[in-house]
């Protein structure tokens, strides 16, 4: 099981989403409106003068949905170049409560 990290310009929220439920992630949490710099190193702050947000997405996702998820947030993130400020993690994790259904 994996720790899946997802930062990204808010604005993008639906479209990461669509990508997170084609490979399978059913649940995740979103934490939209954050504050921060992209890995341009543009700041995000919701003002006027560092407009724009960022959004995180933390899921637990399956060891076997990895590589095909990075695949297509991969795709996303080269298709044009306001979406380079996408960042994807997937951490091990040492141990969690079972899922219930």
């Amino acid at each position: 099981m994996k720790l899946l990290h997802l930062t990204f310009h808010f604005e993008f929220a639906d479209r990461i989403e669509a990508i997170l439920e084609h490979n399978g992630v059913e649940s995740f949490v979103r934490y939209p409106m954050m504050q921060g710099k992209d890995v341009g190193g543009e700041k995000h702050y919701n003002t006027q003068v560092h407009p724009g947000a960022l959004t995180i997405i933390h899921a637990q996702i399956e060891d076997g949905k990895v590589a095909p998820l990075f695949k297509e947030l991969k795709e996303f993130r080269d298709a044009r170049e306001a979406h380079n400020h996408l960042e994807a993690v997937a951490l091990a994790i040492e141990q969690a409560l079972e899922r219930k259904a």
